[in-house]
């Protein structure tokens, strides 16, 4: 066979066998090495079984695996060199990923064939503790321009599957992932602190969170912190998984200019997630997410400043009493959700919890419908120290500033279907139930002020629709409603009938 034909370095003219066997590093290696010589080029896999360690991209190469080709990723751990990579948003030695690449321009991964990590004595190794260093990605760029990858089925990936990091123009199109949902970390598509990044048509499902931004931690210099910004994900289709699309924690750096549009999360724990902890810092702002169905979720949508995920106990993470604000508060704002309808919810409808002295702020939900499932054991919605576990529960919202529900109907809830604690600015607009819960208002606001509550109904099944309580509650309206209740307002113990207005009806106590 020609080393060469139009163009196409093929991996077994440089010796490669294929046979599931032998160890094809060098040779792979060698077709990428020739192809750069030439100026670039594609270097093809053809149908086979590869056995291979780490290898490299050069500048101007696409790695294409045909139809029936596969990579193996070797089970030797020597095959993998130890370079100075990033775990987890921190600079560390790690095990080099087994597709790898830094500073390079115009590369691609495409093709029809398979990468499987073969990732099974990865995870075993991490769970007994007997890695010296961190696992390697399947697939690994690292300050590179223009990557595309396109096509290829990535399996069993002994950590994070695809991982980008500070790279800019990222466009990763029709790729499907596919890691057991018990194995540990194996994210599906993590990109790190990049730019211009594209995800469109895939399928993802894995053992953590489906597809995360994130722009490292705390402990990297400042002058090495980036922020991860012009991000579209569309058309992708989550099962199984921590989380469908997530943002953080790791977000020292900043994450901004995020769509996210026409996807269906399917099994995964969270839908929607953004976590984050006091000590990260970054922003994370102007985020728009439209047209998302979940089913058999845990929770559709949840934002968490507590996030206590390796800082379980750290009274810092944990104290729900103001402290002051630095430069490593983190901060979530301008946060628009539409169009996203969830079903067989287990946990909660939403659980949105920001830092008591950094709210969540400018957070609108606009045409929303969520259903809770008809039985569902209790636990936990996010990871987070000194939290009660919630079972059917409807929204639950602490400290936020300048949050809007607009045409938001929740279903199948015990409890109340919307209760907001130590939050001000806020408007409910056009939301309900249909299912009332006998022992519980519709709308519970604990120490809120500033609220405005129009458009909303309640049918004659409802006992009451407004519970306000609390002696920091203040200047709550109420307008236009359609409330058929037996009792539109109640009045809490701790909180003045004052704090209350309505062209409806009076407030009182009950």
């Amino acid at each position: 066979m020609s080393a060469l034909q139009g163009g196409v370095f093929n991996v077994r003219a440089y010796g490669a066998l294929g046979d599931g066997q032998t160890l094809d590093t060098a040779a792979i290696q060698a077709a990428i090495d020739a192809c750069y010589q030439q100026g670039g080029g594609t270097v093809t896999v053809s149908a086979g079984n590869f056995v291979t360690g780490s290898i490299a991209l050069r500048d101007n190469i696409t790695l294409n695996l045909e139809a029936g080709a596969v990579l193996l990723g070797s089970e030797d751990l020597n095959d993998y060199p130890i370079l100075n990579g990033r775990w987890e948003g921190a600079e560390q030695p790690t095990y080099a990923s087994l597709i790898t690449g830094t500073q390079l321009q115009n590369i691609a991964v495409v093709g029809r064939g398979t990468i499987d990590g073969r990732g099974a004595q990865w995870w075993r190794r991490f769970t007994d503790k007997t890695l010296e260093y961190a696992r390697p990605r399947l697939i690994a760029f690292t300050n590179c321009t223009n990557v595309l990858i396109e096509g290829i089925t990535a399996i069993n990936s002994p950590s994070w599957t695809i991982n980008p990091v500070r790279c800019e123009n990222v466009t990763i199109h029709r790729v499907s992932i596919i890691n057991p949902a018990d194995s540990p970390n194996t994210d599906g598509i993590n990109p790190d602190s990049c730019r211009m990044v594209r995800v469109s048509n895939c399928y993802v499902s894995v053992g953590d969170d489906c597809i995360t931004i994130k722009a490292g931690v705390e402990t990297e210099d400042r002058d090495k912190r980036a922020p991860c910004e012009n991000v579209t994900i569309t058309n992708c289709t989550m099962a199984h998984g921590h989380g469908g699309v997530v943002i953080g924690s790791e977000m020292s750096g900043g994450v901004r200019n995020v769509v996210i549009s026409n996807c269906v999360f399917i099994g995964t724990d969270r839908g929607l997630r953004f976590k984050s902890r006091r000590g990260r810092g970054g922003v994370v702002e102007d985020i728009r997410i439209s047209n998302i169905v979940m089913t058999d979720v845990l929770c559709p949508l949840t934002m968490n400043l507590y996030y206590a995920c390796g800082a379980w106990g750290d009274t810092q993470v944990s104290d729900k009493q103001a402290q002051p604000v630095t430069e490593r508060t983190p901060q979530f704002r301008r946060i628009h959700l539409s169009h996203i309808t969830a079903r067989e919810v287990k946990y909660a409808a939403a659980f949105l919890y920001g830092l008591a002295e950094m709210p969540v702020e400018d957070i609108t939900l606009s045409d929303i419908s969520i259903s809770l499932a008809a039985e569902a054991e209790a636990g936990y919605p996010e990871m987070a120290d000194d939290m009660d576990l919630m079972q059917r529960a409807g929204f639950f919202v602490r400290n936020a500033r300048g949050l809007s529900l607009h045409h938001v109907e929740v279903n199948g809830q015990s409890g109340a279907a919307f209760r907001l604690i130590d939050s001000s600015e806020v408007e409910l607009n056009g939301c309900a139930t249909r299912t009332p819960d006998p022992n519980h208002p519709i709308v519970q606001l604990d120490n809120v002020d500033h609220a405005f509550v129009h458009g909303c109904r309640a049918n004659s099944d409802t006992r009451v629709f407004l519970h306000v309580d609390g002696a920091r509650s203040r200047d709550i309206a109420l307008r236009g409603n359609h409330l058929l209740c037996e009792q539109p307002i109640a009045i809490g113990a701790d909180a003045r009938a004052e704090a209350v207005w309505s062209d409806e009806v009076v407030p009182g106590r009950p």
